[in-house]
């Protein structure tokens, strides 16, 4: 508690030195202040009060912010039942079903597996399947009272699976949803991770020449390979449909949406885990779409960063990044890292993410940035954060879940006593069930 008070005093008179020109008065915004210390003073807080009050608030924009993970879980149930689409009740391996997964192509399952799978109206004559549904597709239930559990990160992690087949389908009218979710929040502006940039074929040559990287491939080798795959993607009249195909989607999805009160932008991104090859084409794709949309506005790489892939590859990832970067120069990158503790990865592989993420990527912003506390010489990075104006972007609610951070122990303390720009967000809150 004492981590958020200490945030919102830093927002609210840094209304008062930053944007005083759009407020009524400078006497308004003392009166405000005062007001909130009134709430977050004496023997106990006036949560009550305070809720309303933070409800009430402008909070801009909601930079951090993964589309499939905001959309809540009852609204995934809706889609599915609009499409007739099942979701099974049983594991079984034979038949390569998983319990809770939606299933979108229904005419084509067989009996066996048709009679395991359920309409969202048989979901909700059974109350107990439905809330362990719920306790699977989000963090429901998750920590005030013992059910079957996993660890928090794989839990947080797998709701994906579950609803994935259903999220890419109503991109227009979830962001619709979501729009109106946060103008009732008093958020002015989100930019959302919608859909990874599409995937690209390459010859087999090419894939085993990526595919041999890692990150300790000297820069010589992974500059020739990036640059032959480069070179014969950057001017491929199949690549570059797919691309423009790519933007058409983000266009269409944003439809409608943006207007004088509200606005939608969008990054693009990769999945970490994948092959090397996977990586660059998909990074390829999502610098390409930046600079030919207005609405994408950045690239960002997602996914838990711990996993044996995300780690072995890591600095890999970051020099991809930093070659599409100095091709692309105008496009901005927003990156996950730092996403991790003492305990989930080896002491040395907290040492080197957040640096890696700014100096050899490039990033503007960090997402996460946990781990600021073992980077190298943590001092000189957090002093070249504030000179370079790197933001971190804080993610309470999910921290405090998959990685057990949260009140003093969140290094948001550390990043605001060295002068480093903190914005809040809210990370995937259909599935931690939070707002901003």
């Amino acid at each position: 508690m004492h981590l958020f008070v200490i945030f919102i005093c830093s927002v609210i008179f840094g209304i008062e030195t930053n944007n005083a020109a759009t407020l009524k008065s400078s006497k308004n915004i003392d009166a405000t202040a005062e007001y909130y210390k009134t709430l977050i003073t004496g023997d106990t807080n006036k949560l009550s009060e305070l809720n309303i009050f933070i409800t009430n608030i402008p909070k801009g924009g909601d930079l951090h912010h993964h589309y499939s993970g905001s959309i809540y879980s009852e609204t995934y149930l809706n889609w599915v039942a609009k499409n007739n689409y099942c979701v099974y009740r049983e594991d079984n391996q034979t038949l390569k079903i998983q319990k809770y997964k939606i299933e979108t192509r229904v005419s084509n399952l067989t009996d066996s597996a048709k009679a395991l799978c359920i309409t969202v109206g048989e979901i909700y004559l059974d109350n107990d399947f439905y809330r362990a549904l719920l306790k699977r597709w989000s963090t429901i239930d998750y920590t005030n009272h013992y059910h079957e559990q996993l660890p928090p990160s794989k839990q947080f992690f797998d709701t994906f699976d579950y609803f994935g087949p259903i999220s890419d389908s109503y991109y227009n009218e979830g962001l619709m949803l979501l729009k109106n979710t946060a103008i009732s929040e008093n958020v002015q502006y989100i930019e959302t991770m919608l859909k990874s940039g599409p995937s690209i074929s390459v010859t087999d040559e090419l894939n085993v020449m990526l595919n041999s990287l890692n990150s300790k491939s000297n820069d010589s080798e992974i500059d020739i390979a990036l640059t032959a795959y480069f070179n014969m993607v950057a001017n491929d009249s199949n690549v570059n449909t797919i691309i423009n195909n790519y933007v058409r989607m983000i266009g269409t999805s944003a439809a409608g949406i943006n207007d004088d009160n509200f606005a939608i932008r969008f990054q693009s991104y990769v999945s970490r885990g994948n092959s090397p090859s996977q990586v660059f084409g998909s990074l390829f794709s999502a610098f390409s779409s930046a600079i030919r949309s207005d609405l994408i506005v950045g690239v960002n790489i997602v996914g838990p960063e711990n996993g044996i892939v995300s780690m072995r590859d890591y600095t890999l990832h970051m020099k991809m990044f930093r070659f599409l970067k100095q091709r692309f120069p105008t496009v901005k990158l927003a990156m996950h890292a730092g996403e991790l503790v003492l305990g989930l990865v080896p002491p040395e592989g907290l040492q080197f993410h957040i640096r890696e993420a700014i100096e050899i990527a490039g990033a503007s912003r960090i997402g996460h940035g946990i781990d600021i506390f073992y980077e190298h010489n943590a001092y000189e990075l957090l002093e070249k954060m504030k000179q370079l104006n790197i933001v971190v972007e804080a993610v309470m609610s999910s921290n405090a879940f998959i990685l057990g951070i949260e009140n003093n122990a969140h290094p948001m303390l550390v990043y605001k006593a060295h002068g480093v720009p903190i914005v809040i967000a809210t990370d995937d809150a259909g599935v931690s069930r939070s707002t901003l």
